[in-house]
């Protein structure tokens, strides 16, 4: 017997489906997929979880000084004249920030491994190319995710039945995050 579901498909076919599935539930909450695809996309998902709820508070926070371009009201960079070139002006800016440790250096390039870039497009029609946002997945998780499991052990998601599909009868199910 397999260690796995082949789910009809070759494995580089079945992996690409099995990630985009996996970053579609931890952006969205929930995906509504057929009940073989939900049981192995759960395994995915809870591993990723439970590895953000270990790794969630292993950083260390920095003060570093950035270089950041001047802008005016208008949210232009503001430019002057040396030499006869227009040069950009610089502020220096202390900020602060999470260093991960090892470990969770690590964890979220496991993450990455499975998870694909997701970017965030405005639903509005002016702009749309102009503010598209990347979201950083790995970050949601150990933010977002693991803070909401850090007294649950296991079972970070829930699959539940919705009913045959209309084309071919497959079961389909909600897989949603608990």
């Amino acid at each position: 017997m397999a260690g796995y579901r082949k789910l009809g498909r070759t494995s580089d076919q079945r992996k690409a489906m099995l990630r985009s599935l996996v970053t579609g539930l931890l952006y969205n909450g929930k995906i509504v997929t057929t009940e073989a695809r939900a049981k192995e996309v759960r395994k995915i998902a809870e591993g990723l979880i439970a590895m953000a709820v270990r790794e969630k508070d292993n950083y260390e926070t920095v003060k570093v000084t950035a270089k950041v371009a001047r802008k005016d009201e208008n949210g232009k960079r503001v430019k002057e004249v040396v030499d006869g070139k227009k040069v950009t002006l610089y502020d220096e800016v202390e900020k602060e920030i999470k260093k991960d440790k090892p470990s969770r250096l690590h964890a979220r390039r496991q993450m990455l491994r499975v998870l694909y870039p997701v970017t965030e497009v405005p639903a509005q029609r002016a702009g749309r190319k102009k503010n598209t946002k990347s979201v950083d997945l790995p970050a949601k998780l150990f933010d977002e995710i693991a803070p909401k499991y850090v007294n649950r052990n296991g079972g970070y998601t829930r699959i539940v039945k919705i009913g045959q599909r209309k084309g071919d009868g497959a079961m389909e199910v909600l897989l949603e995050l608990v």
